[in-house]
């Protein structure tokens, strides 16, 4: 999501789902609500990012009572031609817990 900063468009290095992933590999147990308020993004899409997510193998989601508990699997490869031969491991180093 771009934000406007006055006369600056804000930007990030990573996409959304970049942000989802770090989120969830930080705290399994997030609610979707703050998810989507952390990330800037609606909840829905932030569950169209969990879902795209979990398809892609990146991740599995549980119930545990009411609520989702997500577990990341990072031993897959980044998507990008051009970062695959690095792990979704490698990414999430750079983001400590």
């Amino acid at each position: 999501m771009l934000r406007v900063v006055g006369s600056e468009r804000a930007w990030t290095f990573l996409s959304n789902h970049g942000h989802v992933l770090v989120l969830v590999a930080r705290e399994p147990g997030i609610l979707l609500s703050e998810l989507s308020q952390r990330v800037g993004i609606t909840e829905r899409a932030a569950r169209s990012i969990l879902r795209d997510l979990e398809g892609a193998g990146y991740l599995s989601r549980s119930r545990v009572g009411r609520r989702n508990r997500y577990e990341v699997h990072a031993d897959g490869p980044l998507r990008h031609p051009e970062e695959s031969t690095a792990l979704v491991s490698d990414l999430l180093q750079i983001f400590p817990r």
